[in-house]
């Protein structure tokens, strides 16, 4: 018994770590039924994630499929080195040096948003600030010394924070605040599917099953009268 309060005791700092920031997220509001917005967010993965991120447990042609996107459309506008529809997406940056350059290799995401949430990356996105300290210039309120850079900050704009540990407003960027919040969004919303692409089928399989439950208990019960009808 003592060794086992010992190791739970051991273990208490990294449940805390996991539990994530104190500070309060801001909703993403994902719609997984707008597909115009997850074929944005593919869009916005490919082209400014997946150098160093990979999504090795989603394929291709899967996502394809569920965004409505075909093949040929994909490989001509989602693939760009001559990766077969049906490999997964992946990038062919070597984890080794990786860890050299960022202090660790850059997770995979496919299952990020649900193991951190939608609301955690779309606050994270957005909360990165000018810190000079930092190897990359950057860093963020939500992952404090994060060795990500902040490679959306053309889009963006540089932040600021005050003693407060309040973020300014961005300036510098290509996009609005809007605008940025709006491509953060579809990112979010792109990751959120990945993480489970078929939710929304189960979500809509889990009402036939509860509508069934239902029916069944109602015919239970009149089985139940019919049995107890004679017992006094």
């Amino acid at each position: 018994m003592k060794k086992f309060i010992i190791a739970i005791l051991a273990m208490l700092p990294m449940l805390a770590s996991a539990a994530g920031p104190s500070i309060q997220l801001d909703e993403a509001n994902n719609d997984l039924r707008d597909k115009a917005s997850l074929k944005r967010g593919f869009e916005a993965f490919i082209n400014n994630c997946l150098a160093c991120h990979q999504l090795q447990y989603q394929r291709y042609n899967r996502t394809f499929d569920d965004l409505g996107i075909s093949n040929e459309d994909g490989l001509a506008n989602y693939m760009y080195t001559g990766e077969k529809v049906g490999d997964h997406i992946t990038n062919t940056m070597p984890a080794k040096d990786a860890a050299k350059w960022f202090g660790g290799a850059p997770p995979d995401l496919t299952l990020e948003a649900r193991f951190r949430s939608p609301d955690w990356i779309y606050t994270y996105l957005r909360s990165f600030y000018v810190d000079e300290s930092r190897p990359f210039g950057v860093n963020n309120k939500v992952f404090k010394d994060v060795g990500m850079p902040h490679v959306l900050q053309n889009l963006q704009g540089v932040k600021t924070i005050d003693e407060h540990g309040n973020l300014s407003e961005a300036t510098g960027g290509s996009m609005t605040t809007e605008e940025y919040d709006t491509f953060v969004r579809d990112i979010t919303n792109f990751l959120e599917y990945t993480g489970e692409p078929n939710k929304l089928e189960r979500e809509s399989l889990g009402y036939w099953v509860i509508g069934f439950l239902f029916i069944l208990l109602f015919f239970a019960y009149l089985l139940k009268k019919e049995y107890w009808r004679d017992v006094h």
